[in-house]
């Protein structure tokens, strides 16, 4: 009996989420959002996904803000805003409505983080929640003449007793309020705090839940990962950052390159967007990383099961010549693969007739989902490059269904008396393969 449609998709998300699961089990993962998270829906949402995240064995720090709560608590009182440089003023007066509109909002976190009613996605669950005296502040001071008084920023985090509270199987709240030596209370930025944390505990991911899509391009269209590099180039156009990406994405780029693996910025809005962005390789915000995350490489040994998944199909259908897995293992020096965050996406093989100058490329296959990402490009080059510090001079491709693709990129059709001689006796003429060659 076959199951329907929507059952058999849910089977495979769950199969291909297993590699993800098997690899953040005992990781930290520090996760920063606003005050607008903390209220409505999204913060009942967010809570059911940081259930299951912490019932997979992830080690939580959350840290929260309160700006809309802030704001509410002053309007309250009859007291206008004041900020420079986007940044908080905080006055005496501002202080207390900081300390009333934190105090609420964790309390209200900590309520959602209890739950347990059954036939709800949190039934039989119990997060215990702890906090502390995690942060020592220091003053902002003053800045273009303008004394920001009770805004502070990040002078330590008490790393050990976080780390303590996480190996007890705690999930760590964390208000971006810290106390100096001298016992002053002071206002600190939600993003500064997860930033200071992640690099603190050398966290595994650092996520920011954003009031828009992470990174986009000149489109409008989301960039599904950045170097911090290249983040800081986009820092320079004022235009491109708004709302909370002017905050948290240089926050991102300062955290990986202190040591935290991976930085994502996700849309807040996106129900499940957490889940979504950890469990699937294309994820649905940004991921930002110290290096490239695709890389390419000389194939080993232990990536013969992944290139045969990739090339099985395309046997199947006589794309290419069938190889068994025995060959593979015999010629894996042969082949160079495309690695993107730790999944092979692609695979090509280069085969020399060194007598000749030339070499055959076989065997290019790019995972069918990823086919439109220029992935096939890329590999192309990597073998003409690898060609030519072989010293070789000719690249050749014998093709049954692809020979528009490799045209289009330098190749042009030839007879078989252009192949090498000890290829041109192997030439397989029942399966008329056609024969294309590039000078290099």
């Amino acid at each position: 009996m076959n199951a329907p449609e929507s059952t058999r998709l849910y089977v495979s998300w769950f199969r291909q989420a297993a590699p993800y699961i098997h690899a953040f089990r005992g990781r930290t993962f520090v996760i920063g959002f606003g005050g607008e998270v903390a209220q409505g829906a999204l913060a009942q949402s967010l809570a059911q996904d940081c259930n299951l995240l912490a019932a997979l064995g992830i080690r939580l720090v959350l840290v929260h803000g309160a700006r809309p709560q802030i704001e509410a608590e002053l309007a309250r009182r009859g007291l206008a805003p004041k900020y420079h440089k986007g940044l908080r003023v905080t006055d005496a007066a501002a202080l207390e409505c900081v300390k009333s509109a934190m105090g609420v909002t964790r309390l209200e976190i900590e309520a959602l983080l209890s739950q347990g009613l059954p036939n709800t996605p949190m039934a039989g669950a119990y997060m215990r929640v702890t906090g502390g005296n995690f942060i020592t502040a220091k003053p902002v001071g003053v800045v273009d003449g303008v004394d920001y008084q009770h805004t502070g920023a990040v002078r330590k985090i008490i790393a050990g007793e976080i780390s303590a509270d996480l190996d007890q199987g705690n999930v760590v709240l964390i208000s971006p309020i810290g106390v100096s030596p001298a016992g002053e209370i002071f206002n600190l930025g939600m993003e500064e705090v997860a930033e200071a944390v992640a690099v603190a505990l050398r966290a595994e991911k650092l996520i920011f839940l954003c009031d828009a899509p992470g990174v986009t391009d000149g489109r409008g269209r989301l960039v599904g990962a950045v170097t911090a590099d290249e983040a800081e180039r986009l820092l320079k156009k004022p235009k491109r950052l708004s709302g909370d990406r002017g905050l948290d994405r240089p926050c991102c780029m300062r955290a990986t390159r202190a040591g935290v693996n991976r930085a994502h910025l996700i849309d807040r809005d996106i129900d499940g967007g957490l889940l979504l962005e950890l469990f699937t390789h294309e994820g649905v915000g940004t991921i930002v990383t110290r290096d490239p995350l695709a890389r390419l490489r000389e194939a080993t040994i232990d990536d013969v099961a992944a290139i045969v998944g990739l090339i099985a199909p395309l046997e199947a259908d006589g794309t290419l010549v069938r190889r068994g897995r025995e060959l593979l293992e015999r010629e894996i020096g042969r082949f160079s693969v495309l690695e993107h965050d730790g999944v092979v996406l692609g695979c090509a093989a280069l085969y020399p007739f060194s007598r000749d100058k030339a070499a055959e490329l076989a065997c290019l296959a790019v995972n069918p989902d990823h086919r439109r990402a220029g992935h096939g490009e890329r590999l192309l080059e990597y073998m003409e490059r690898r060609a030519r510090k072989s010293g070789l001079r000719q690249l050749f491709v014998l093709t049954t269904r692809t020979a528009h693709w490799f045209v289009e990129r330098g190749f042009s059709e030839a007879g078989v008396d252009a192949l090498p001689r000890q290829k041109r006796e192997l030439y397989n003429w029942q399966r008329r393969s056609k024969i294309l060659g590039k000078a290099l």
